[in-house]
């Protein structure tokens, strides 16, 4: 009698790698939608919105519907807002803005600031809107 041991043939468990690469993907998902530049603010609609300029990364100021104002993801006072867009525009004269606002904000506390930061001579101030077609 010829015992015969069979070789044991290793399986992979791919459990695990598909635990983790869930996790990934959902870490992902939340992650991503906070790398936009500026405050989470729902922008209003409009019908032909110009074409956005890549070229330059623009900075950006975002007024949320709760009264408070951000440059780029950081909160500030008014005041100190338009200190911190002055030495921007002293060191770069040239420098794009965005101003990104929720449509719950009145339209004149967004033509305040729109206007100050025309007073500090930023050369085009652009406003984040939400393409109506493709929204």
């Amino acid at each position: 009698m010829s015992t015969r041991r069979r070789a044991i043939v290793p399986e992979m468990n791919v459990t695990p790698l598909v635990d983790v690469v869930l996790v990934l993907l959902i870490i992902f998902m939340v992650v991503t939608p906070q790398i936009e530049a500026g405050a989470a603010v729902e922008l209003p609609v409009a019908s032909n919105p110009d074409k956005e300029n890549k070229e330059l990364e623009p900075t950006t100021v975002s007024m949320a519907s709760n009264g408070a104002i951000f440059l780029d993801r950081k909160e500030l006072k008014r005041d100190v807002l338009l200190t911190e867009l002055k030495a921007i525009h002293e060191k770069d004269p040239d420098a794009p803005v965005v101003l990104k606002a929720d449509r719950g904000v009145r339209y004149s506390e967004v033509r305040g600031v729109f206007k100050a930061m025309q007073d500090l001579g930023f050369p085009g101030i652009n406003l984040q809107v939400v393409d109506k077609q493709k929204h």
